[in-house]
């Protein structure tokens, strides 16, 4: 499949078979140190803070013998009020594919209007379909199929959440969802035709969400930007922290996911966090190698 000079946005953009596709190449190039991507050039653009995401970008992108630049807003002239437009044109003349972590998803979908360079979605407020493909790639990893198991996600309808919601729609997946009313997924995502034909079960019970699970899925109650309601979030999500009597109800062999950074003694405990089901290093290490395939499919040079 050709995925050379395209945009990932959302995760919509792919099909069931390409994201088992990426996911392959993710498994092949473990490891693999290559000069491939030699003289070419990665944009970071962040708007928010990051770790995971900075880092393994970086890495992926040395490893394939390639270069990174990285730009925090109040480094580049988007701190002044440059325009996404001018950003987008200026920077396709320089490097060869560009990332964005930023708030409104309308800011990246301008940029890949308006870049004539792939542009990854690195997290808006929206998606963050490089974590979820990582997640993807770390439930192969421990379970060897992603077909036939039950997802629970736990918590706020967020950028993970939604996220997530795709990507079960995509592949066919048994997605529950169970979160506070008036907290949920956001109706835009669930209206979407590839949700609509394989939608999530949506619910508000967390113990009904988790009974019998393969996959227990979590994320932070307050997402970056949201800090003005953090007291009212601490209060309507206490009843959602995944903790040991929460996960008892999962199947005994599941695995548990959280993109971090996590929050101890919120949205999960200790014990469940650094529990024995708990795969979360995996899941973070997995956002290298799915970067990396993704870097390599979109610049041409994937195996």
């Amino acid at each position: 499949m050709t995925f050379a000079g395209r945009h990932l946005l959302t995760l919509a953009e792919l099909s069931r078979e390409e994201i088992y596709e990426v996911l392959e190449w993710s498994r092949l190039l473990k490891g693999k140190i290559s000069h491939e991507l030699a003289g070419r050039t990665l944009a970071l653009i962040f708007r928010k803070p990051s770790t995971r995401t900075r880092v393994s970008f970086e890495v992926a992108m040395h490893q394939l013998g390639g270069h990174t630049v990285f730009l925090s807003a109040a480094e580049s002239q988007l701190a002044r009020g440059e325009s996404i437009k001018d950003t987008a044109r200026v920077m396709s003349r320089y490097v060869d594919v560009i990332a964005m972590r930023t708030y409104a998803q309308e800011e990246i979908e301008e940029l890949a209007r308006e870049s004539r360079v792939p542009v990854i979605n690195a997290l808006t407020d929206m998606y963050h379909p490089m974590q979820v493909l990582a997640d993807l790639r770390t439930v192969l990893d421990h379970k060897g199929t992603l077909e036939g198991l039950t997802y629970a996600y736990v918590g706020a309808g967020n950028n993970m959440s939604h996220t997530w919601i795709l990507a079960a729609s995509i592949l066919g997946l048994e997605l529950r969802v169970a979160s506070p009313p008036g907290f949920g997924p956001s109706p835009d995502v669930l209206g979407l035709p590839e949700v609509a034909k394989h939608p999530p079960l949506l619910l508000e019970d967390p113990e009904e969400a988790v009974r019998g699970a393969d996959v227990v899925v979590t994320d932070t109650w307050v997402s970056m930007g949201q800090e003005d309601t953090e007291a009212e979030r601490r209060r309507v999500f206490g009843p959602y922290q995944v903790n040991p009597a929460l996960v008892s109800l999962a199947a005994p062999d599941h695995i548990f996911l959280h993109c971090m950074p996590a929050h101890v003694g919120e949205e999960v405990t200790e014990e469940v966090l650094y529990g024995p089901n708990s795969v979360v290093l995996d899941e973070a290490e997995n956002r290298l190698h799915v970067q990396k395939a993704w870097l390599a499919a979109v610049l041409g040079v994937a195996p």
